[in-house]
């Protein structure tokens, strides 16, 4: 919390003192080049008008330049050659009237309306393009130059630069190569230059100037490594198994739907404008999706007008075949599945809305959305097979307070996976769950998804997500037994009534009508030898009625005792899930970060997958897995709290949502039949 106010203080105190120091930097230059009439390099003076300079005016330019207003490279003179000192990035950072400026002092020629030429001395040497670009804007009014801004000088610089790139493909790597936003998920080995190359510098093949350094090295700073898996322990049977596995990558990614940005902009104040523009940052979440290429794109918050406009023509270009689910109400956001069409076949598509009127504990407008998928294996393997995959993907309620409704949405979504993943033979197809769940690791919710257990009665619904710290006066509502009515056909194994199986196939479940028959028969109506003869009490014989038949009618005409928890108060499924993540960096000594609400990290997205569990003395605490048919092969690094603050949060310049994509490679065992 103080961490956010210092943030919110601090940064436009920051902004309005760089202003200052801007337009201070400004004016002095504009009044020494006015006043100026000699190009000073280092205590060499070249006259250029042939009128005598003041030891004060060459003294005043002289210390412009050494605080960083330009370098200019000399050629040889007879006396001594020397050099400008290095421009600041501050200073070329002051608007296009001072680059505009510098550079039409500094390259004049002989028909420049009575302006006269550079001694030989100190001749600028200037490509052809940027020399056209300043004397068009040059001959500009003020207020059209004004108007260019600094995006017509950049256009400029990358035209002159690389004359391609105006007519390359939107979507190529390499248009945008000179953006760091793609530096900051480029890997070095693909892009072919180092960490702090790759970017179009102002000016950097004119020859006067040389490239400027970014004062934050963000590509470095939000570097992700890649994490092989395969060679663990844990998996030794992977190096034989390698070449009958059905490999893929899954990634989960909630790109921040832009009707919520404006909903509330209090969130992205640390945000310039520009960079929460839609068409900036649909760019940057397009190209992260192409860069990193996964088969299955489970994507949260995406806008319904931007998916159909957007979002899925691109997709589908690139391969994809997109379903797509809305939020109920007037949300305007939903969550979609995308799966290339060259790995896998659609099978199934369930969309689940945990809206059910009338009910307190889901009244609220979230949805989910499972895939049945067949995956296409190459012909070349004959007639090799591999099951199918169920994929599920959703954004679950985040109030912190009604962790109540999170279980009953993720419960129903939990019902809908086992409908859709359980095969004729009553075992499971291999599961991928995705989807930003709203709750931290560790806590409740995530307990019950990755053990498959959860007591929950009495338990204070703010603790179920474990997001305490987002809790402002939390409720005081109590979790009590049942969670849910049993109107919404959801049993406590979060399974279907309708599909749920008994407990005992063999064993009838008598009626009541049927029970009373024995009070009739023979054996009841016995009087034991012992028994005290009391009159009118013990002596007393029931009388059979004359319509009850004198033989046991076996009847069973209850419904069949369903499959119900062990322990009242609890819930639990049986889909064996664990986390593709382990949610803590090792070597940095502290917990992984997928977003960064309200300026405090916290992990609340995850890539669930189904495994085997193994026997342990304690089961009471923490489940252990070991992978089946779908094996972990690596994943995408994720980033500490403190490496998200070097960056200016979430979103920023390089990370256009407001979460961390999560990205997984998978694989399915092949068989034989």
């Amino acid at each position: 919390m103080i961490g956010t106010v210092l943030c919110y203080v601090l940064l436009p105190v920051a902004r309005l003192l760089r202003a200052f120091r801007d337009a201070f930097f400004t004016c002095r230059k504009n009044m020494l080049l006015a006043k100026s009439t000699t190009t000073h390099i280092d205590g060499l003076s070249a006259p250029i008008s042939g009128k005598p300079v003041s030891e004060e005016q060459q003294a005043l330019l002289q210390q412009w330049l050494e605080e960083g207003a330009g370098e200019v490279h000399a050629s040889e003179s007879a006396s001594k050659p020397e050099k400008v000192p290095t421009i600041s990035e501050a200073e070329w950072l002051e608007g296009p009237e001072l680059l505009m400026t510098s550079l039409s002092d500094l390259n004049v020629s002989p028909q420049s309306g009575g302006q006269e030429q550079l001694p030989s001395e100190v001749q600028i040497e200037t490509s052809p393009g940027l020399q056209e670009f300043v004397e068009v804007t040059g001959s500009l009014p003020a207020e059209e130059r004004e108007a260019l801004g600094d995006n017509a000088i950049w256009a400029a610089v990358r035209t002159q630069a690389d004359p391609q790139m105006v007519e390359a493909a939107p979507l190529s790597t390499e248009v945008w190569i000179e953006d760091p936003a793609v530096l900051a998920w480029s890997p070095a080995q693909e892009t072919d230059v180092g960490p702090t190359e790759g970017a179009v510098w102002p000016f950097q093949n004119a020859g006067q100037f040389q490239p400027l350094p970014l004062e934050i090295p963000y590509h470095e700073i939000l570097w992700r490594d890649w994490e092989d898996l395969s060679a663990q322990a844990c998996i030794p049977e992977l190096s034989s198994e390698a070449g009958s596995l059905f490999e893929f990558r899954v990634m989960s990614y909630n790109i921040l739907a832009q009707d919520l940005i404006e909903q509330s902009p209090h969130l992205y104040m640390h945000c310039h404008p520009d960079i929460m523009d839609w068409s900036y940052r649909f760019t940057n979440l397009l190209q992260e999706i192409q860069h990193w290429d996964p088969e299955i794109l489970c994507l949260q918050e995406v806008q319904e007008n931007h998916y159909w406009e957007q979002l899925e023509p691109t997709l589908t270009m690139m391969g994809f075949a997109c379903i797509y689910k809305r939020r109920t109400g007037r949300k305007t956001d939903g969550c979609a599945i995308c799966y290339k069409q060259s790995k896998f076949q659609l099978i199934s598509a369930s969309p689940v809305e945990y809206f059910r009127p009338g009910l307190d504990i889901l009244n609220r407008d979230n949805v989910g959305l499972v895939l049945l998928l067949q995956p296409l294996l190459p012909e070349s393997l004959g007639d090799k097979s591999v099951s199918p995959l169920c994929v599920a993907n959703t954004h679950v309620l985040y109030n912190p307070r009604r962790g109540d409704i999170k279980l009953a949405q993720m419960a129903l979504l939990l019902a809908e996976v086992d409908k859709t993943a359980k095969m004729a033979d009553g075992n499971y197809c291999p599961i991928i769950l995705c989807g930003d769940l709203n709750s931290v690791p560790d806590s409740p919710l995530y307990k019950f998804i990755r053990n498959g257990q959860l007591y929950y009665h009495g338990m204070p619904a703010w603790k179920v997500s474990g997001q305490e710290d987002f809790c402002q006066n939390p409720h005081q509502r109590k979790l009590l037994t049942p969670l849910w009515p049993s109107s919404l056909g959801i049993t406590d194994s979060c399974q279907y009534v309708s599909l749920c199986q008994s407990k005992k196939s063999d064993r009838r479940k008598y009626s009541r009508d049927f029970l009373l028959q024995f009070r009739y028969c023979d054996v009841a109506c016995e009087r034991p030898a012992d028994l005290i003869l009391l009159e009118g009490v013990t002596d007393a014989t029931p009388d059979r009625p004359a319509h009850w038949p004198k033989e046991l009618t076996v009847v069973n005409n209850s419904d069949p005792d369903l499959c119900y928890s062990r322990y009242p108060g609890s819930i639990q499924h049986g889909l064996n899930l664990t986390s593709a993540y382990s949610h803590f960096l090792p070597e940095r000594g502290c917990p992984e970060i997928t977003t960064m609400p309200m300026g405090v990290g916290a992990t609340v997205d995850y890539i669930f997958y189904s495994a085997k569990p193994v026997k342990s003395d304690n089961e009471e605490c923490r489940r252990m897995y070991q992978d089946g048919a779908l094996k972990l092969l690596g994943h995408l690094s994720l980033l500490s709290e403190d490496i998200l603050w070097s960056a200016n949060g979430l979103p920023n310049p390089f990370c256009s949502s407001d979460h961390l994509c999560l990205l997984a490679s998978f694989g399915l065992q092949i068989s034989d039949f």
